[in-house]
C-alpha cells in the first residue's frame, strides 16, 4: 500500500479549493499554483523510483480491499505520464503569468487550471472504471470554463461544439459502464480483466468494447476529430497549450489501458479496427496540416496526426510497438505544449495567425525561431531528438506484427508533419522581415522562459533517452502482461 498514490490528485485539488478563497490575491494564486505543480512533479519522480524498485504500487481507500473499495494503482506507465503532465503544466502555468491577463486571472483561472490537472492525474491513477469516468468529468468541467475564457463570438461557438461532443461521449461512457457492470458484476479494472478472461470475450463483450472505443476515440480525436481543430484554436495560448498537451492524451491513455488490460482477447477484431481508425486519422490529419495557412489550424491538425501514430503502436501489441507508443506519447505531451506556446507567441507578436501575413520574425526573435526549429525537427523524428525513438519503435512494432500498411502510413504522416512544420518556419520566421520592432503587436517579455523550459525538457528526453529506457521498457512489459497489474491489486 502506497499513500503517495493519492497525493498527485489531492495536492492540486486542495490547492485549487484554497485559491478560490483568495480570488483577488493574484500573486498568492500564482505562487501556490506553481508550488503545487512542482511538488506534484517531485512526487511523480518518487513514484517512478518506487515502482522501478518494488513493482506496481496500489492504494485501497478506506481500508476496503479490492474489488469492493476504491482502488488507486500506479504502474510505470501512469507514473511516466504523471511526470510529463507536471512538466507540461508548469510550463503552461508560467506562460500564463505573462499572457492570460488580469481579467481571466480574477475569474478563477488558477483554481480551474489545478482542477483540470486533478482530473488528468486521477484518470492516470484510478483502478476503477467508474472513477475513471468521474475524473474525466472533473477535468472536462474545468475545461468547459477554461475554453470560454476570452469570450469572443468564435470562441463561444467552438466551445459549444466542444462541450456538446464531450457530453455525448460521456453519456456513451456511462452506458458502457452500466453494460459492463451488468455483465461482470464489477467495475474494478483488475477484476474486470479476470472476469472477462474467465468467461471469454464473446460477441456481446466485444460490442461493449467497441462502445468504449467510440467514447475514447471521441475524447482522443481518433478519426472523430471534427470538434478538435476549432476548439483548440480559439482559447488563450496557455489554455490551448495545456489542452493540446493533455486532453487528447487522457483519451489515448484510457484506450491503451482498456485494450491491454480488459479487451485484449480479440485483437484481430478490436485492434484491427483501431488500426484502421489510426491510419485514416493520420491521413486526414496530414491533409489538414498541409492544406491550411492558419498557424493554429496547422498545429491542431498535427495533434490529430500524433493521435493516430501513437495508436499504431497499441495495434501492434508487440514490445517494440508498445515501447514506441510510450516514448512518443511522452514526447508528444511536451512538444505539443511547446509548439502551441510558440505559435501563440508568434500570433501575439504579429497580430495574425495567417502565415501569408507573417515573415522574417527570426531576425528580431532568433531564440524563438530556433526553438521552434528544434521542436519541428523533433516532431518529424530527426535523431537524436525526442520524437525519433518513438517513431522507430512504433514502425518496427507495426512491421513485426504484419501491419506493414499501418507502418507505411505512419512514415507518410511524418512527411506531412515535415512539410507543415517547415511551411510554418519558412513563412513565419524565414524570409524578408515585414514588421519592424515598433510595428509588432506584442512583446515576448516573460514568454520565452516557459518555452525554453519545455525545449530543454524535449531535448533532455531525446539526448537522455537512455536514462528512462529502463522505465519505458518496464511500462511496456506491464501493459503487455496484465497479470502483473492484477496481482499487484489483489496481493
Amino acid at each position: 500500500m502506497n499513500n503517495l498514490l493519492i497525493t498527485p490528485v489531492v495536492i492540486p485539488l486542495l490547492t485549487g479549493m484554497v485559491l478560490i478563497i483568495f480570488q483577488r490575491n493574484i500573486q498568492l494564486q500564482r505562487v501556490l499554483s506553481l508550488i503545487a505543480l512542482i511538488v506534484t512533479s517531485v512526487i511523480s519522480v518518487l513514484l517512478m523510483n518506487q515502482i522501478k524498485n518494488d513493482g506496481i504500487q496500489t492504494l485501497q481507500l478506506g481500508g476496503w480491499e479490492a474489488p469492493f473499495g476504491i482502488s488507486f494503482v500506479g504502474d510505470m506507465f501512469s507514473a511516466l505520464l504523471l511526470l510529463a503532465t507536471s512538466i507540461v503544466s508548469i510550463g503552461c502555468l508560467i506562460y500564463a503569468f505573462s499572457s492570460i491577463g488580469r481579467k481571466q486571472e480574477k475569474l478563477y483561472f488558477y483554481p480551474l487550471f489545478l482542477f483540470l490537472i486533478t482530473g488528468v492525474n486521477g484518470s492516470f491513477l484510478t483502478g476503477d472504471l467508474f472513477n475513471l469516468y468521474v475524473f474525466f468529468e472533473v477535468f472536462l468541467v474545468a475545461s468547459y470554463v477554461l475554453i470560454t475564457m476570452g469570450g469572443d463570438k468564435r470562441q463561444l461557438q467552438e466551445s459549444l461544439k466542444y462541450i456538446f461532443t464531450n457530453i455525448i461521449s460521456s453519456a456513451f461512457f456511462l452506458i458502457g459502464v452500466a453494460y459492463l457492470y451488468s455483465m461482470t458484476g464489477t467495475l474494478n479494472l483488475a477484476h474486470l480483466s479476470i472476469r472477462i478472461s474467465e468467461v471469454g470475450q464473446d460477441g456481446l463483450i466485444t460490442t461493449v468494447a467497441f462502445l468504449f472505443l467510440i467514447v475514447f476515440a471521441l475524447k482522443a480525436g481518433l478519426l472523430l476529430f471534427f470538434w478538435l481543430p476549432g476548439s483548440y484554436s480559439v482559447p488563450p495560448t496557455a489554455i490551448a497549450g495545456i489542452f493540446a498537451a493533455l486532453l487528447t492524451k487522457v483519451g489515448i491513455y484510457a484506450m491503451i489501458r482498456m485494450f491491454t488490460l480488459i479487451f485484449y482477447h480479440e485483437p484481430q477484431i478490436t485492434h484491427l479496427f483501431i488500426g484502421i481508425l489510426a491510419a485514416v486519422t493520420m491521413v486526414l490529419g496530414g491533409i489538414g496540416a498541409i492544406g491550411y495557412w492558419d498557424l493554429r489550424k496547422i498545429l491542431t491538425y498535427n495533434v490529430v496526426i500524433s493521435v493516430g501514430f501513437i495508436m499504431a503502436g497499441l495495434v501492434s501489441m508487440t514490445p517494440a510497438g508498445m515501447t514506441g507508443s510510450i516514448y512518443y506519447l511522452i514526447h508528444d505531451m511536451l512538444i505539443k505544449a511547446l509548439v502551441f506556446l510558440i505559435g501563440g507567441t508568434v500570433i501575439h507578436i504579429a497580430g495574425t495567425s495567417d502565415l501569408k501575413q507573417i515573415s522574417g520574425l527570426i531576425r528580431h526573435h532568433p531564440r524563438l525561431g530556433w526553438m521552434f526549429f528544434i521542436a519541428a525537427l523533433s516532431m518529424v523524428g530527426i535523431p537524436p531528438l525526442s520524437g525519433f525513438l518513438g517513431k522507430v519503435f512504433i514502425t518496427k512494432g507495426t512491421f513485426e506484427s504484419g501491419y506493414f500498411w499501418l507502418g507505411g502510413i505512419g512514415l507518410l504522416a511524418s512527411l506531412f508533419i515535415l512539410y507543415s512544420m517547415i511551411k510554418i518556419f519558412m513563412n513565419a520566421f524565414w524570409g524578408e522581415t515585414i514588421l519592424s520592432e515598433e510595428e509588432e503587436k506584442g512583446t515576448t517579455k516573460g514568454l520565452l522562459l516557459p518555452i525554453a523550459l519545455l525545449t530543454v525538457g524535449s531535448l533532455t528526453l531525446g539526448f537522455g533517452a537512455e536514462g528512462i529506457a529502463g522505465h519505458v521498457a518496464q511500462a511496456a512489459e506491464e501493459l503487455l502482461n496484465p497479470s502483473l497489474y492484477i496481482s499487484a491489486v489483489f496481493d
